[in-house]
């Protein structure tokens, strides 16, 4: 039986085995994450076809419902985040969403396979959020678990730290790319019931290898409600608003703060000094003779809260790279589906959701030359001990997504312009004598864009929120992609009103060829230029998250 060990105030234990080396403990946490992704992108990759071509919905109809249905599974993680870090813990939380994820599968199955077509759709979708609510649990905890393998206080694992974000997101490509291969070949050539099926059995057998290791992770225990710690600073400062310094008695730093703990506290900024009246001491709170924690908070809980504050304008610039995000899984698999898909001199024809896999292929290569290029050469010309910072690295992301654009409305214009010449306007189901490839350029530069963006978030909302926080803050930036999933939904929506009322609708009906969707990339590739300006705005007054240092008060 391995032993072990307490290695803070807060309770959280750890295998001695797990304290040589995060790795041992992460790989085997990688491997429920990979069966997770396979599952994911096994059902979300091909989600368009099956709703156009089997349940017959038109493709506006569809768009929207996939935006909602990625929405949602990127929204619930917030209400699991909330639940792991005050109540279950998140391996508990992991576990059950695991199991809860496989249901959901399950029952996709069973009403691809058992219900008739004309009954389908209520049992399809029914399933489909069962797999959303195992995602709510899983997303949040998975990476924020795998990550606390890794021992602050020993060096050469907080170094090992700063690379695993990049090998943690090289490892879920992996599965989304080994999906897109897979399993969309099989739900188009073989059948939905197996297509569905093959990702039940992957996630089933990544649970078993997670729980084999099951005694040795470092795990940490729920510290209570966050939004309750966050509310006593808000209602704290606010209460004592008119406070003036000359009548304040010093600010609360109490002994838990002060020690010499394993968890420093947080240097004083400047930033939002109004919450700095919270942790005034006043003549009231002294002779009260106990801290009233909804009237006086500790300086470090005040920083703390400071810390959710600055991460807010952050996200919200964000969410335009979001929207970005969600045309991959919804009209560029329709662009493809209406051109050349015959590899060679075969007649071998590709399955259009399959190009998926371009930006996972991308990721793959460039992460390494990511790692073991751009970064020490950035390292010695920045003296930055990871090259580029944090905010850096997303707002590369974020022009990457606004090329990806572009380069879509170009490939668009000239699809649209052959299937002119060649009299097919008015006959969306004749193919398009153009070659699926010309897609490949905006699908590339997805995948960098999000190479950039998506680990920049991932270690921004891992590593700026407090300790406590970080299913939450895993949870915050998953809402990203959620929101922009929803704002994609809506943008729709908003130019078909718009544009009908001109008498030329876009994105209307079945007929790509007259939806104007190169018009729709260039008011993305607009609005999110707007957002990196912003983005550029807000980062340059962004300060990061600061320890004290020892002896400092």
């Amino acid at each position: 039986m391995e032993t072990s060990v307490v290695f803070t105030k807060r309770d959280v234990t750890c295998s001695k085995k797990a304290m040589k080396g995060g790795w041992k403990s992460a790989i085997f946490i990688i491997f429920v994450e990979f069966g997770e992704r396979f599952a994911y992108y096994g059902v979300s990759g091909n989600l368009i076809t099956y709703l156009t071509v089997v349940l017959k919905q038109p493709l506006s109809t569809a768009a929207k419902n996939v935006n909602l249905w990625h929405g949602v599974s990127a929204i619930f993680p917030i209400l699991g985040g909330f639940l792991a870090d005050s109540f279950f813990g998140r391996f508990n939380t992991i576990v059950f969403s695991s199991l809860t994820y496989l249901l959901g599968l399950v029952l996709l199955v069973i009403s691809v396979e058992a219900i008739p077509l004309n009954h389908r759709m209520l049992p399809f979708f029914v399933a489909l959020y069962v797999i959303n609510i195992g995602e709510g649990g899983h997303r949040p905890c998975i990476q924020t678990f795998a990550a606390d393998q890794f021992d602050n206080s020993h060096s050469e694992e907080k170094a090992a730290k700063s690379s695993f974000f990049n090998w943690w997101y090289l490892g879920i490509v992996i599965g989304a790319t080994t999906s897109t291969l897979i399993v969309i070949y099989v739900q188009d050539n073989v059948g939905w019931g197996w297509g569905f099926a093959i990702p039940a059995i992957v996630v089933a057998l990544a649970l078993g290898v997670f729980l084999f290791r099951k005694n040795t992770y470092r795990r940490e225990d729920p510290v209570g409600s966050p939004f309750t710690k966050v509310a006593h600073v808000m209602v704290a400062a606010f209460r004592k608003r008119r406070l003036l310094p000359e009548n304040s008695q010093g600010m609360c730093v109490n002994e838990e703060e002060s020690g010499d703990t394993t968890i420093h506290p947080l240097t004083h900024t400047n930033q939002f000094r109004f919450l700095d009246k919270a942790a005034i001491i006043t003549e009231t709170d002294v002779s009260s003779g106990k801290r009233n924690h909804w009237r006086l908070c500790t300086v470090n809980q005040v920083e703390q809260v400071k810390l959710l504050l600055r991460l807010v304008p952050i996200w919200l610039s964000c969410l335009m790279f979001a929207v970005v995000i969600a045309q991959l899984s919804t009209f560029y698999t329709k662009q493809g589906s209406t051109l050349v898909r015959t590899i060679g001199s075969t007649n071998f024809q590709l399955p259009p959701a399959s190009l998926q896999v371009l930006p996972g292929l991308t990721i793959l290569t460039a992460v390494p030359l990511y790692e073991r290029l751009l970064i020490p050469t950035a390292r010695r010309l920045t003296g930055h001990p990871s090259g580029i910072t944090m905010l850096q690295r997303i707002g590369f992301g974020i022009l990457f997504s606004i090329l990806t654009m572009i380069v879509s409305a170009l490939v668009e214009s000239k699809r649209v312009r052959i299937a002119t010449e060649h009299g097919l306007l008015d006959n969306p189901n004749i193919t398009v004598p153009m070659s699926v490839w010309w897609l490949v350029p905006q699908y590339v530069l997805m995948g960098i864009s999000d190479m950039f963006t998506i680990v920049g978030l991932q270690e921004l909302f891992y590593d700026q929120v407090p300790d406590e926080m970080r299913s939450m803050g895993a949870a915050a930036y998953l809402s990203i992609l959620g929101v922009g999933s929803f704002m994609s939904s809506a943008l729709i929506s908003m130019i078909q009103g718009i544009t009908a009322g001109h008498g030329d609708e876009w994105l209307k009906g079945d007929n790509l060829n007259r939806a104007h969707l190169d018009c729709f990339y260039w008011v993305l590739a607009c609005l999110s230029g707007l957002s990196l300006i912003l983005y550029v705005v807000l980062a340059k007054g962004y300060v990061y998250k600061e320890a004290q240092r020892d002896g400092e008060v």
